[in-house]
């Protein structure tokens, strides 16, 4: 770490980048080009040569000057964004190493007490990854959605009383009359939205959260995956082993233990140690982690019965499937 110690490690090498850039090139270019059919404009075109000196000075600045402003606006802006994101990785690589010796420090035992500079360090980084941190966690947990899901998560769903539900004459649910849930609007809202624009992604998570099965399970993951967010881990980050699609439907139908060992596909040892650790640790997320892999056993039992193989390997790779890989082998799911 040769940076200084007042500023996170990236900032302090990218904040005097002062080369030339290809957004300066092409800036370079299309300035040189403006210029030149601009300019030729103005010395062979007839039809300014009449006007009088104040006009003819205010066109040949709005017509040669103010677009060659903004093409430089925006090479800066381009320049400044490309640094921006460079930065942003640098610091993620810093902190994913610093994690990374961490976990290798506990798993080893060390009974020494945590380095000062260590414990400084990551105290900086994190105020200076807290702003980016908040943002990813609300894409990766789904948080961003409508005020009704997050009403209804507020209340766990074991709670929830089937009396309390609107009934119709004969005793028929209100529900029992909606169109069942759709398989891919099932899986997208499993995923949640990608962005803030996804309105795909928006739609489907309506569509199921009205679903009362399916809204259950979504509220069941974007539970726990905002919690796994505050250990620093993102389902996006994971790559795990995909299964067979058999290998799902045995799990539906019930089998566990080796038999379906291929299911927990993620070996992120980092992302296990810090996820067990906090299963030890927290009770809240160990009983909302029991609460999450209880129902997507139920939903997913239910949406075996129906959907093909390549839907069955769609939805295993959903960000609600990678967090049932991770926490199922935390619990010993797969053991």
């Amino acid at each position: 770490m040769a940076e200084s110690k007042t500023s996170p490690p990236g900032f302090a090498a990218g904040s005097e980048r002062v080369q030339t850039t290809g957004f300066d090139i092409v800036a370079v270019a299309l300035s040189a080009i403006w210029v030149l059919l601009s300019g030729s404009y103005f010395l062979f075109g007839s039809g300014l040569s009449a006007l009088a000196g104040e006009l003819r000075f205010i066109l040949v600045l709005m017509i040669v000057v103010f677009p060659v402003a903004l093409i430089w606006v925006a090479s800066m802006a381009a320049r400044s964004s490309a640094a921006m994101r460079e930065d942003s990785a640098r610091l993620q690589a810093a902190i994913d190493a610093l994690r990374h010796a961490y976990v290798a420090q506990a798993q080893q035992g060390s009974k020494e007490a945590p380095n000062p500079m260590l414990v400084k360090r990551l105290d900086e980084i994190a105020a200076a990854q807290r702003g980016l941190e908040n943002a990813l966690a609300m894409i990766a947990s789904g948080r961003i959605v409508s005020d009704a899901a997050s009403m209804q998560a507020a209340h766990p769903p074991e709670t929830q009383d089937d009396s309390d539900q609107p009934a119709l004459s004969l005793g028929t649910p209100a529900e029992a009359l909606e169109p069942p849930l759709p398989n891919a609007d099932f899986i997208r809202a499993l995923h949640f939205p990608e962005t803030a624009e996804d309105r795909e992604g928006f739609a489907a998570l309506r569509r199921a959260l009205k679903d009362r099965n399916a809204a259950q399970l979504v509220q069941a993951s974007q539970d726990v995956l905002t919690l796994l967010s505050q250990e620093g881990i993102y389902m996006d980050d994971l790559a795990p082993d995909l299964a067979r699609p058999e290998q799902w439907r045995a799990f539906a139908q019930g089998a566990r233990g080796r038999e379906i060992a291929a299911l927990g596909g993620v070996r992120d040892r980092a992302s296990l140690a810090l996820a067990a650790g906090r299963m030890k640790q927290d009770p809240i997320f160990r009983d909302a982690a029991h609460h999450f892999l209880r129902r997507f056993d139920r939903s997913f039992a239910a949406f075996e019965q129906g959907a093909s193989d390549a839907e069955i390997t769609e939805f295993a790779g959903t960000r609600t499937a990678r967090a049932f890989m991770l926490l199922g082998r935390v619990a010993g799911t797969f053991d």
